[in-house]
């Protein structure tokens, strides 16, 4: 692979992760309640995969079964869009951000379940560490509570997709799972929202204000930043790609600090418990490239 073209893909990963970030910032800019907000991300989103699939003239077919799970993936997403937007609502996007964080803890309970695979120590242990860290911020921003419950749920619910749509992304097209998962989110939002009586005249009356940073987040926050993320996967190794990844909170709560500096300056131990679990989610990068390298490294010996 030519130098050029991987610092190319490494530099674009950091723009994606970086425009991640810039999503909690919109949640707060945009004036809608957490659920119209998620449901015309959805539904934007949605519209632009379709144009997008019809002018690469992709096939839509797939197996009933593969739509069960992608419809299952759709409805998660959308409950951790909808969590993750209303804890920024109700708390502010510093603690959202740090909360969201333990969804890698999250991630290593729930792989061993669905995937049948033993419990790894390190694991346990770095769990044990986020915990550690989001006790601190729950002791010193006990005016956030609702939030911070919020956010961590937000963080089960996005491990809980990831892990589910793992095995997807490697079998499907980004754009094909965007389109079904996308679509069920939407008519999922949608049947809530009819029993709700929630489709009147004042949900579809967007100031233009509204209308402009929906677009940006559904048009280059979601639907780009999806697939491009899957594009940029295959060029990347998994590893930079996750410790990468993990950047977003930070980038997230710096953007936040800078556009709302008053609402968004918090208790000095909020940090501290912040950097714990920032640094733990790191360094589970950090043991299991070393772990993975080094079994590599034992079946190349073998062989």
């Amino acid at each position: 692979m030519q130098k050029g073209n991987y610092l190319k893909n490494y530099l674009h990963l950091h723009l994606i992760v970086f425009i991640w970030g810039f999503t909690a910032i919109l949640g707060k800019l945009i004036s809608l309640k957490a659920l119209d907000l998620v449901w015309y991300r959805m539904f934007f989103a949605t519209i632009f995969i379709i144009l997008f699939i019809v002018f690469k003239r992709q096939a839509l077919k797939i197996s009933f079964k593969t739509f069960l799970g992608f419809a299952l993936s759709g409805i998660i997403i959308a409950a951790h869009w909808f969590t993750f937007y209303e804890a920024i609502k109700v708390s502010n996007i510093s603690i959202t951000l740090a909360c969201l964080s333990t969804g890698a803890f999250f991630a290593s309970l729930i792989e061993p379940i669905l995937y049948k695979r033993k419990v790894v120590g390190y694991e346990v242990l770095f769990g044990i560490i986020t915990v550690i860290g989001l006790s601190i911020i729950f002791e010193v921003e006990t005016q956030y509570k609702t939030g911070i419950y919020l956010a961590v749920t937000s963080a089960f619910l996005s491990a809980l997709f990831s892990v589910i749509n793992g095995k997807y992304a490697k079998e499907y097209d980004a754009n094909i799972i965007s389109f079904y998962e996308l679509g069920v989110g939407v008519l999922f939002l949608s049947c809530i929202m009819l029993f709700n009586q929630k489709f009147d005249v004042a949900f579809f009356s967007l100031s233009t204000k509204d209308l402009i940073w929906l677009l940006v987040l559904s048009s280059i926050c979601t639907a780009y930043a999806f697939s491009a993320s899957v594009k940029v996967m295959k060029v990347i190794s998994p590893f930079t790609v996750m410790l990468t990844i993990n950047l977003e909170p930070i980038y997230g709560i710096i953007l936040a600090l800078l556009i709302f500096s008053d609402s968004e300056h918090m208790n000095s131990m909020f940090y501290v418990g912040a950097s714990i679990i920032l640094a733990t989610v790191i360094a589970n990068g950090v043991v299991k490239n070393y772990k993975k390298r080094k079994l590599n490294q034992r079946q190349y010996n073998v062989n």
